[in-house]
């Protein structure tokens, strides 16, 4: 089951509760929904993550900690699902999104000659910050859904999966106590 997985790999609630640094925050941060692991808490984190992880702004970590602790979704999952733009994936993914923006908007691709400068990035990044964040918002939701909805559906296999296991572990016991007894 996903459960158990999440639980091997997540910190402690305890843990976090005694961690020097993160004592300061009280019982916001050690509250028991922002840890527990169920189908619904750990979808809806991992749809925060994703859409914070489309918008391009500095602090994505903290914003998503943020919305996780108001929303009483998984802390540490919302989190961690932000790293899918990492300073590998922020480029391509930042390029897609301002594609996506530029094609909604019907707005020209900026192409440009890079001029490692001040004064072009300020100059290019007003020519393309709203193509960029329509389509950062737009790629954000469609994330953030297709999340929702892949953590589910792994989720629920998981879960029937489970249930069959432990039908034919059930079913071989009691065969095996009909044997016996035959």
């Amino acid at each position: 089951m996903p459960r158990k997985f999440l639980k091997r790999i997540m910190p402690d609630s305890a843990a976090m509760r005694e961690h020097p640094n993160l004592r300061r925050f009280g019982e916001r941060l050690t509250a028991p929904e922002l840890w527990h692991l169920n189908r619904r808490n750990v979808s809806l984190a991992v749809a925060l993550g994703l859409f914070i992880a489309f918008i391009p702004m500095p602090a994505q970590m903290l914003v998503a900690a943020f919305f996780a602790i108001w929303l009483r979704v998984n802390l540490p999952i919302a989190v961690a699902c932000v790293w899918v733009t990492n300073p590998l994936t922020m480029p391509p993914i930042w390029f897609f999104t301002y594609k996506v923006g530029a094609k909604i908007l019907d707005v020209p691709l900026r192409t440009h000659d890079f001029a490692f400068s001040l004064e072009w990035l300020q100059q290019e990044i007003s020519m393309i910050w709203q193509p960029l964040y329509v389509g950062s918002l737009v790629c954000g939701v469609v994330a953030a859904l297709a999340g929702i909805i892949l953590v589910r559906v792994i989720w629920r296999i998981a879960v029937i999966h489970s249930w069959l296991k432990r039908y034919h572990r059930q079913k071989k016991t009691r065969q095996q106590k009909d044997d016996d007894s035959a």
